[in-house]
């Protein structure tokens, strides 16, 4: 009886070790299913379909075209030559993949410091609903804040950041050597197929391997231009990032770093701005090629410089940001705005002309918004539209961005900020700037004044407060 009972008491707990370790694993399997098509669904993406489009036509067309000019079995040398070019075509594609499913590392979503009062020197994400950690932005196409975001790169689908950096360099490099080796087979095999005929009429039959077809000709010269527009565009922005990584900057650091340096020559009151970051170019290269960084860190900790902190850059920001708060001017709009890049039928081509040379968007609005501008140009601005309580609880809300660019001759200027001004992305909910709205009221000789005085002139007599 005993061993009996003991029997189906192991069986009975085989069972439910069993039944635990399929669900389990089921669960597992589901999460990598999971990861694996939401990778996937990033490459259904113009950006991604173009870039690798590119890649596999310069790369079929140097191999076919190869074959006729120097025929891999042809000799050693031969058999060399492709197999390099295979191989910096393979490991472009390795490093293109790797940087889009790697992803640049996103801050979790409510992230809080450690302690507590360490949230006075970070920026609040309203849309994450947490507080930005040290080299972290927020991204307005990803959604999310990223870690040590350098920019978004519209050909991987995401953010170049603390986890991919270093495959979307090694990306670059390995496609600009590819694109000039094929450059060069293209190139020679065009030059050859063009003078087919005069090696044929002058004996040297041995040059005249290339032979073109109508097709094979404009595959050559397609795959021609690709490849070298590849070699100049990437080359450029190899360099950029390179320059920033060797003195460990991101592309948005780096207009951080001149602003702050800007207010210290403008007040010449404050120290001397140390970057904390920039540990020497052998420290700065390691952070970014290196595994064990992304293994061993979490993108939120860095290294920094003697006499600094963690929260060197941050506090820098936070000071930024009030002087920005200070700047801002309000406007409210007379005339529909369709958010479009270049609006010629509505606005003219003086408007379109001046358009500002970004990739930031272009706002919709309508008669009546108020809107908070922080640039300013001759006939654009660039700012936040409010958005009212009312229309935030509606199920269809107007479609597009609330920041970005808009003819200025749409707005008028108002001549006092109201109280409910403080819209602040980065500010926590429930935090006021009031000293920094209290200058935007008192002063009246900006540009929304003067904007305002010509559109009094144009017939706008009305004064809107």
């Amino acid at each position: 009886m005993v061993a009996v009972f003991v029997y189906l008491c192991a069986s009975k707990v085989s069972v439910v070790f069993i039944t635990v370790l399929t669900v389990h694993t089921v669960k597992l399997y589901l999460k990598i299913m999971c990861a694996a098509l939401s990778g996937f669904r990033r490459f259904l993406h113009w950006g991604p379909i173009t870039a690798l489009s590119i890649i596999k036509c310069i790369t079929l067309t140097t191999l076919y075209m190869n074959s006729m000019w120097w025929p891999p079995n042809e000799s050693f040398a031969a058999f060399a030559h492709q197999a390099l070019f295979l191989l910096l075509s393979t490991l472009a594609t390795y490093n293109y993949i790797m940087a889009t499913v790697t992803g640049p590392g996103l801050l979790p979503k409510q992230w809080q410091p450690k302690d507590p009062k360490d949230t006075e020197f970070l920026q609040f994400c309203k849309e994450c609903e947490g507080y930005k950690a040290p080299r972290s932005h927020h991204c307005r196409k990803c959604n999310r804040c990223v870690k040590k975001m350098d920019h978004h790169c519209p050909w991987i689908n995401h953010c170049v950041g603390w986890a991919n950096h270093a495959y979307f360099t090694y990306f670059l490099l390995f496609s600009i050597l590819g694109s000039i080796q094929g450059s060069v087979v293209l190139s020679c095999s065009f030059y050859r197929g063009i003078y087919r005929y005069y090696y044929l009429t002058h004996g040297l039959a041995h040059l005249a391997s290339v032979q073109f077809t109508v097709g094979s000709i404009i595959m050559c010269i397609l795959g021609m231009g690709l490849a070298i527009g590849v070699v100049i565009g990437l080359s450029m922005l190899l360099y950029i990032q390179l320059k920033t990584i060797v003195s460990n900057q991101t592309g948005i650091e780096i207009w951080i770093v001149e602003k702050a340096l800007y207010r210290r020559y403008r007040s010449q009151t404050e120290e001397p701005y140390v970057y904390p970051y920039d540990l020497g170019w052998r420290s700065n290269l390691r952070q970014v090629f290196n595994d064990e960084c992304q293994t061993r860190g979490d993108g939120i900790e860095w290294p920094v410089v003697e006499g600094c902190n963690q929260y060197s850059l941050t506090c820098e920001q936070l000071a930024q940001k009030e002087e920005k708060r200070a700047r801002t001017r309000t406007y409210k709009c007379i005339a529909n705005v369709s958010g479009r890049w270049l609006p010629i039928f509505s606005q003219g081509w003086r408007v379109c002309v001046s358009a500002p040379c970004t990739d930031e968007p272009r706002i919709r609005l309508q008669p009546g918004d108020i809107i908070r501008v922080t640039r300013f140009r001759r006939h654009w601005l660039f700012g936040e539209r409010e958005v009212s309580d009312t229309l935030q609880k509606r199920k269809s809300p107007r479609r597009g961005p609330i920041r970005g660019w808009f003819p200025r001759r749409c707005v008028v200027g108002l001549s006092e900020v109201p109280d409910s001004a403080d819209s602040s992305e980065d500010s926590p909910k429930g935090k006021a700037a009031p000293a920094a709205f209290a200058a935007i009221a008192g002063n009246s000789n900006g540009n929304g004044h003067s904007h305002l005085k010509q559109q009094q002139r144009n017939g706008h007599s009305k004064k809107y407060m």
